[in-house]
């Protein structure tokens, strides 16, 4: 089978499974089976486990659930509920303080739980009714939740991230450096532009009528304390060459359960909705990550990784414009798949083409997973649009699209700024970092 019918036939057939309500990880994993078979006969099958088990042992994929564990576990705490009266005490009379606290609280709760979905929606149902109370625009705040939702892509320690490091061989460390740079970058660009526009339209987002004590402030800090410097050890840990990504892992699981007993949360409802979540999570993205790599095992035997490379490398076109189509590729594709099924299946394509043409790798990662945040808000099949959408069931899909539009635009701004500078991240990603 020439490798341009082998990709027509397996792309097609992964789409055509998608469409028909196949999970990604049984569409991928059934097409390989099919056309491994169709290739290579029952041999097909033994490349497909000897793809799966490589895999399975690799060190890096038992820090997935670590993360998971750590990310969940404070969710389900009150922890977040505490951490967001924080930045509602502190946001005072500044117009617009509590999207701006908001915004702040987004990207804390990333660190905190590494993902999206539990960002976006934790920050949704714990900051809009007290912003809707205070005559706060809905677009203005549906617009904010859902873009700074997304830095869990990028603040670590994202699962993406680990993902990303699994299949290029590159240090999570960092990784997780450039992208936590490259999501205060974005954090910053948001914050800017809610003030900015809240100061031009104050109706949009009034101030408090009153600030709060100072005692009062204070107070609040010390409740969240703990969990903060949980998550700021185990970054500093890694970023500083203490520990590997694992081992750093390890001791914030640790370290988190300890906390969530010493703040008198921890019952037998808590542990049961803790491991259920941290199992279903887990084995979502381990299935995943099972797939794909079956996947591409067969479609790299039959030949299909090495034709589009060198497609790729064949086009009339100069070495950052070729970087430039594979982050538009990566973009397109964030508007419809999920953000692992993306880095499994082109960034090991692209990967090598990076590293022959002599530019960081880390700061192409960097750009690539900065374009799946922007997939996230973008239409017609967003994720964070219809995270928005279920907790505000009242207002129109097409309004939820006009919110997140400037923010699209920032996001978009932004990519483009990291691709013309590079060194925004490549300065800070040099460090002595263990894998």
């Amino acid at each position: 089978m020439s490798p341009e019918l082998l990709t027509l036939g397996m792309f097609g057939m992964l789409l055509a499974a998608m469409l028909a309500g196949v999970s990604l990880a049984f569409a991928m994993g059934g097409t390989a089976v099919i056309f491994g078979l169709l290739l290579f006969g029952t041999n097909g099958t033994y490349s497909i486990v000897t793809a799966m088990f490589g895999n399975m042992w690799s060190i890096l994929l038992s820090a997935i659930p670590l993360f998971v564990f750590i990310g969940v576990a404070l969710a389900k705490s009150r922890i977040a509920n505490d951490l967001y009266h924080t930045f509602y005490l502190w946001s005072g009379r500044t117009k617009g303080g509590l999207l701006l606290g908001t915004a702040g609280f987004a990207a804390t709760l990333s660190a905190m739980t590494g993902s999206c979905a539990a960002s976006t929606v934790t920050t949704g149902l714990v900051g809009m009714p007290a912003m809707e109370q205070r005559g706060y625009d809905k677009s203005f705040v549906l617009g904010t939740i859902g873009a700074a939702g997304t830095l869990g892509i990028l603040i670590p320690p994202s699962i993406t991230l680990i993902i990303i490091a699994l299949q290029t061989g590159l240090s999570v460390g960092r990784l997780f450096l450039g992208g936590m740079v490259a999501g205060l970058i974005l954090l910053a660009v948001f914050l800017i532009y809610i003030a900015v526009r809240s100061q031009l339209q104050p109706a949009l987002a009034p101030g408090g009528s009153e600030l709060a004590p100072l005692g009062e402030r204070l107070r609040a800090l010390r409740s969240v304390v703990l969990p903060l410097a949980i998550i700021l050890s185990v970054l500093v840990s890694i970023f500083a060459g203490i520990a590997t990504p694992t081992e750093a892992a390890a001791v914030g699981a640790a370290a988190v359960t300890f906390a969530v007993i010493v703040r008198g949360e921890c019952s037998w409802g808590y542990i049961k909705a803790v491991s259920h979540d941290t199992a279903t999570l887990t084995g979502m993205v381990i299935w995943i990550v099972f797939g794909a790599s079956a996947f591409i095992s067969i479609y790299g035997s039959g030949g299909g990784t090495g034709f589009l490379q060198e497609y790729l490398r064949g086009l009339q076109v100069s070495p950052l414009m070729l970087i430039l189509i594979m982050q538009l590729i990566a973009l397109v594709l964030g508007m419809f798949l999920d953000p692992v099924g993306i880095i499994l299946l082109v960034l090991p394509i692209f990967h090598p083409i990076v590293v022959d043409l002599g530019f960081d790798p880390i700061w192409f990662s960097v750009l690539f997973q900065l374009n799946l945040c922007i997939g996230y808000i973008s239409p017609p099949f967003g994720y964070n649009l219809f995270y928005l959408k279920s907790m505000s069931p009242a207002t129109p899909i097409s309004e939820i699209y006009r919110s997140v539009l400037p923010f699209f635009g920032l996001m978009l701004l932004t990519g483009a700024l990291i691709f013309l500078f590079p060194g925004l991240i490549t300065q800070f990603t040099d460090l002595p970092i263990r894998r």
